[in-house]
């Protein structure tokens, strides 16, 4: 990483709870917590907004959130994201070598039409060349209703945000993941 973490003693009393909460849930604390941690009300922000994101009443199914998180981080070159969202998506149920794919979906035939949908989608948001058009928010509107399109939107801002500050900073993958890295190709 190109800027260290503290110790976790030298970390704000309270943000000791989310602490144990990653080591319950990964089995250890993320690295990328420990940076943005350095700025606790930063890191307080940012977890409140990835608890509403990823969240059981969300609109968007919890692998599909997953498929389009693994997507963003590869573009934007994160291997932390990649690593621990890959692994999330797989256990989440999707067949490892669907997550294999991803760099390639278009030519796959693993992703259905409203997956594709909304991973053109995530790639217009995150290349910022290529834009958001209106044929391409009429192929959303077949799968998705306006509450479930602002909900994905979110969510790509969400990951855009979250694995530029990773990749910037250098946070490795913590090996949550054993699949190859996948690279980016949108």
């Amino acid at each position: 990483m190109r800027i260290p973490a503290r110790p976790l003693n030298d970390y704000p009393w309270y943000l000791r709870p989310f602490f144990w909460n990653q080591r319950r849930k990964y089995g250890a604390v993320l690295d990328s917590a420990l940076l943005w941690a350095r700025a606790p009300r930063l890191f307080l922000g940012v977890a409140v907004l990835y608890g509403m994101i990823d969240r059981r009443s969300s609109p968007l199914d919890p692998a599909l959130r997953s498929l389009i998180t693994v997507r963003v981080s590869q573009i934007n070159h994160c291997s932390f994201c990649v690593d621990l969202n890959s692994a999330t998506l797989i256990r989440r149920g999707a067949d490892p070598e669907k997550v294999e794919a991803l760099p390639v979906w278009r030519e796959s035939g693993l992703f259905d039409d409203r997956e594709r949908a909304a991973l053109d989608y995530a790639e217009a948001m995150t290349v910022s060349q290529s834009g958001v058009g209106g044929a391409m928010m009429e192929r959303l509107r077949r799968h998705f209703d306006d509450d479930a399109i602002v909900e994905l939107t979110g969510l790509v801002a969400f990951q855009n945000m979250s694995s530029k500050f990773n990749a910037a900073l250098g946070v490795p993958a913590q090996g949550f993941c054993s699949l190859p890295s996948a690279t980016s190709k949108p």
